[in-house]
């Protein structure tokens, strides 16, 4: 290699300065671990947002749902408050309303002599005859249908 040189160049050169022609095998090197980081930083970085999500799949459904949807708002946003609620979210444990709430409902409707889980579907309405609710829950075809009307192309129920 010594020959090849042109006579003003140093005649000590690197080991990484390669000649004419040849692989630059530091820059092959160099390339290989530039993928390898970006693909491992990756890989972290999806990992590391993924675990509120597989802290609180062992929990309730619908906390997994929340602590999912904070996660995804957060990687779209790039807003980290809500990971960092997610997280926090993961961690606390829910208690179980529906249980015992069920069980105070079943021993209310037991009490009022109603079938566990019909509701009120047999019990006569307190109300007196001449009060008319306007909740819209009676059947359909009962209730006198409200005139509709047609404003600005649009059409409307009558709310008079």
């Amino acid at each position: 290699m010594a020959e090849q040189l042109h006579p003003a160049a140093a005649h000590n050169l690197p080991a990484f300065i390669t000649a004419p022609g040849e692989t630059d095998v530091l820059m092959v090197v160099m390339a290989v671990f530039l993928g390898l980081s970006v693909v491992g930083f990756g890989v972290l970085y999806f990992r590391l947002h993924s675990l509120p999500e597989q802290i609180a799949h062992k929990g309730q459904k619908v906390q997994f749902e929340i602590v999912a949807i904070l996660g995804l708002i957060s990687l779209f946003t790039h807003m980290h408050i809500f990971w960092i609620a997610g997280l926090l979210l993961a961690f606390i444990d829910l208690p179980d309303f529906g249980g015992f709430l069920g069980r105070i409902a079943g021993s209310v409707e037991r009490m009022a002599g109603v079938k566990p889980g019909a509701g009120a579907e047999g019990v006569p309405s307190r109300t007196p005859p001449h009060v008319v609710h306007d909740d819209h829950t009676d059947d359909e075809a009962a209730a006198p249908r409200k005139t509709a009307r047609v404003v600005m192309g649009k059409k409307e129920l009558d709310h008079a």
